[in-house]
């Protein structure tokens, strides 16, 4: 009971701070946007009358290194716009031409390149915004901003669509020009303006720099600070938005460790995505037969932890409008996790394997100004072999927005077995979750935070089916404040979601406090202290933990430094003291008899250092050392990744980790070592080859993916990936585990 009275205090407060705190303007300026004068060619020549006559946009600020300063690259962008199309153009100084570019392919990252990108709020909510990007060899990226741009996992780069730019390179600048066609913007009828911004990375210049100012603690892609682009004539209603997406795919692979494989295994597979637009704030996403053979490879970790680890979703279909689906609670109480649909437990070895899935329907969207809905359904296959009956996944989650940016959302999912009479009873007849979330983002943006109550509705009966997730932060130039308290209950049992540890409540404070030299190698100093406790519900029937009490607490001390060209610094102290729960391993490569005993008590120690270059260079590199007490030993960890670019047409880099552990007797020492390079070209804005190479001493594996992609029509693609995990003994190459190759196409037919 007085937990659930923390939660209620925890949620007036945060309505409170939303509703009442802070009454800035909102920040920005208004363009006027002309209608199109005559054809534009997409030609990085800025010859046309439009561009001749639109209002230009220029005054850019520095955001980093400084932020005080007007940018030292100026940059200019005009607007303009027809029936069909938004088109804007950017003209980009800088020092010289030796601009910098990871490679050709579309969707690289930010810091790294010379670019620029547009950001567009075209339904005015200060919620959701269109982000496009060019590079100044023109490549593309997309993405879509959600939850106001307060933090990066709020940037979704798999948003794709159908959109055309150029580039061209001069001797003092760079010049893109974009046509957005407006049947891929979702936007109410009869819309003046839309809330607009614009951001860029010059490499000469080293710094980044924004249209509309904004604080450096603010980032970048923030949407409380915007401009305006107010249209010569009201926008109506645009062509619909169909496309058709269907593919192809064959597979030759070979399982070695299974013994019933005694020849390589022919597979094929076809399918389609469908995309419709209803009206103009509505999209209705079809999959049938979906393809979920990855052609991108999970990046392999050392584990060391005691719970489960997180790796991001992967699948097209799943990551489209995730935002509206997946990010509820936080990155360790997620209750809708896609990840966990189309997998199934192989009842022998207890290991993941793949479902089929038939199909499955979305609908996104807006039904009023301030009301989002999305409703997804998909279908999974049975698998009678172990004992895995079909199963519906439907999931619900609304969001409405409150006072200026916060929302609350609520969230229902569904995990319905099919025909479950038929099956044992290994796996639950259904597993359902309900939730309930207010989303604090303050007008002046000094507050920021959410809370979160969630219920699980399962066939057993556990105690404690619910969890609850709050964290508030207020944050200044010089300071921040924040606090977190969460609860997850032993019966919290989310078998869509992710929820690697259970029967736990939180409690953790902390404080940032940063300085801003005005002379010096470094522009920004920030001390970070960061408090946790961990009590112990005691309802999971633990014999070790009877009752009520701390099971764990930390404290950390950071210390990090930005430097004038970009480069960082980071040093940190931590303390850590455990219960552990269960018989544990922590190298995970010990005698099955060798292990540390449920009922210990450990206290760890470490200290470690970070550094790394400005990664806009051609060279580029960061290190990291480790260094402490960890449980009844000592751990060293050395890592160090180093890149080198081959303008424009690709990049070299080298990523290794070495972790030594030595504890007390009987544990053998751990020399854990993970070494990835990674080989990445762009022959040309179409044709791209990767490859990665990983070696996993913890696992005794060593993985080869290489995988060659053919854009040969917009959003259209060719991949040929080639993948091979082989057995590894010290450092000596054993027989193949598993072997592969992959061949699917897939085009993109606009209707």
């Amino acid at each position: 009971m007085l937990l659930m009275k923390h939660v209620v205090l925890l949620l007036i407060l945060s309505f409170f701070f939303s509703s009442v705190v802070g009454q800035e303007q909102e920040k920005g300026a208004d363009i006027q946007v002309k209608l199109k004068q005559g054809e534009i060619i997409l030609d990085g020549i800025l010859d046309e009358p439009s561009w001749q006559s639109a209002q230009v946009i220029s005054g850019f600020y520095q955001y980093a290194p400084n932020d005080t300063i007007p940018a030292l690259g100026e940059t200019e962008i005009r607007v303009t716009y027809d029936d069909e199309f938004v088109y804007l153009s950017a003209k980009c100084y800088s020092k010289g031409n030796k601009f910098q570019v990871p490679s050709l392919r579309r969707d690289y990252g930010f810091r790294a390149t010379d670019n620029i990108s547009f950001m567009l709020d075209a339904f005015n909510d200060k919620t959701n915004a269109y982000l496009f990007g060019m590079n100044a060899f023109g490549a593309q990226r997309e993405a879509w901003i959600s939850n106001g741009g307060r933090g990066f996992r709020d940037f979704d780069p798999s948003w794709d669509n159908k959109w055309e730019g150029e580039s061209k390179i001069y001797d003092d600048h760079w010049i893109c020009e974009v046509a957005i066609p407006l049947k891929i913007i979702k936007y109410k009828e009869g819309t003046k303006y839309f809330r607009f911004n614009a951001y860029r990375n010059d490499t000469q210049h080293n710094e980044m720099s924004i249209w509309v100012q904004r604080p450096r603690q603010i980032i970048l892609m923030d949407m409380n600070f915007m401009g305006r682009l107010y249209w010569e004539k009201e926008l109506e209603n645009s062509t619909p938005n169909i496309a058709v997406i269907p593919y192809i795919t064959g597979s030759v692979t070979r399982d070695f460790e299974d013994l019933d494989q005694t020849s390589p295994k022919v597979t094929g597979n076809t399918g389609l995505d469908a995309k419709f637009s209803i009206g103009t704030n509505l999209n209705l996403d079809v999959t049938i037969n979906p393809d979920f053979s990855q052609v991108e490879v999970d990046r392999q970790v050392t584990n060391l932890d005691r719970f489960e680890i997180f790796f991001p979703e992967r699948r097209q279909f799943f990551l489209e409008n995730a935002d509206l689906f997946g990010s509820f609670g936080a990155r360790f109480l997620n209750p809708f996790f896609s990840r966990r649909i189309g997998v199934g437990i192989d009842t022998l070895t207890g290991n993941n394997i793949q479902n089929a899935i038939p199909g499955g329907i979305r609908l996104t969207g807006k039904l009023t100004d301030d009301f989002r809905l999305g409703v997804m359904s998909i279908q999974s296959s049975a698998q009678s072999d172990n004992d895995l009956p079909s199963y519906n996944y439907s999931v619900v989650a609304a969001e409405q927005r409150v006072f200026d940016r916060s929302t609350i959302a609520a969230l229902v999912i569904n995990k319905q077995a099919i025909n479950y009479d038929d099956f044992g009873e290994t796996n639950d007849a259904y597993d359902r979750t309900l939730g309930l979330e207010y989303r604090i983002r303050s007008k002046n943006n000094y507050w920021s935070g959410k809370s979160s109550v969630f219920k699980s509705l399962t066939p057993n009966e556990e105690e404690h089916k619910f969890s609850s997730f709050n964290f508030v932060r207020y944050n200044r130039r010089k300071y921040a404040i924040d606090f977190e308290g969460t609860v997850i209950g032993n019966g919290f049992d989310a078998e869509v979601g992710f929820v690697p540890r259970k029967d736990v409540l939180v409690f953790g404070p902390g404080f940032t406090y940063r300085t801003f030299p005005s002379k010096g190698a470094i522009v920004q100093n920030q001390y970070t202290i960061q408090a946790r406790n961990f009590y112990k519900l005691a309802k999971d029937g633990n014999e070790n933990f009877s009752s009520f009490g701390l099971e764990e607490q930390s404290l950390s001390f950071q210390y990090n430094a930005q430097m004038q060209d970009l480069t960082r610094l980071e040093a940190n102290v931590q303390y850590n003291k455990l219960f552990l729960l269960n018989d544990f391993d922590p190298t995970r490569i010990q005698n099955d008899d060798i292990f540390f005993s449920a009922g210990r008590v450990f206290e760890n120690l470490s200290f470690q250092i970070n550094y790394n270059t400005n990664r806009a260079k051609p060279f580029s590199a960061g290190g990291n050392f480790l260094v402490g007490k960890f449980f009844d030993g000592t751990r060293y960890q050395i890592r160090g990744e180093a890149s080198y670019r081959f303008i424009p047409y690709g990049t070299i880099t080298l990523e290794s980790s070495f972790n030594r552990i030595d504890l007390e007797d009987p544990f053998e020492t751990a020399n854990l070592w993970l070494v990835s390079p990674r080989f990445d070209f762009t022959f040309t804005r179409a044709h791209f080859l990767s490859c990665l190479i990983q070696y996993n001493s913890q696992l005794d594996n060593l993985g080869l993916n290489a995988r060659y992609q053919w854009r040969f029509a917009p959003a259209s693609d060719l991949f040929v990936v080639y993948s091979d995990n082989l057995l590894m003994e010290g450092l000596q190459i054993g027989e193949s585990r598993n072997r592969g190759i992959v061949l699917k196409m897939s085009y993109w037919l606009s209707l």
